[in-house]
C-alpha cells in the first residue's frame, strides 16, 4: 500500500543517480577511461550509464567503491520509516 507520489519515473530517478555519479567523478578529476580502469566497468558501461542512467547493480556498486562512495550503496534502505502500526508487528514475529 503506498500513501506517497513518485512523481519521477524510474528511468527519471536513475538518470538523476547517474548524473550525480558523473558530478563526483568530475570533481575527482576522473576521466571514464579512468574510472573504467579502476572500477573494473567497461568503458562503453560507464559512457552509457551517464548518458542514459542504465547500468547493472553489480556495475554501480563497483563505480561507487572505485570512487569511494560506498556506504552510499551499503546504507540504501537502512533507514526506512514504518508506513502504519502493521508493519511494526510483521517485523516483530
Amino acid at each position: 500500500m503506498r500513501t506517497g507520489f513518485v512523481w519521477e519515473t524510474a528511468e527519471e530517478i536513475d538518470q538523476q543517480l547517474a548524473d550525480r555519479i558523473r558530478n563526483i567523478r568530475k570533481r575527482r578529476s576522473i576521466s571514464q577511461e579512468k574510472l573504467s580502469q579502476i572500477s573494473g566497468v567497461s568503458f562503453g558501461s560507464v559512457k552509457r550509464f551517464e548518458s542514459t542512467g542504465k547500468i547493472s547493480l553489480l556495475s554501480l556498486t563497483k563505480l561507487a567503491i572505485a570512487l569511494d562512495c560506498a556506504d552510499e550503496i551499503k546504507n540504501m534502505f537502512q533507514q526506512i520509516p514504518y508506513k502504519n502500526i502493521e508493519e511494526v508487528i510483521r517485523e516483530g514475529r
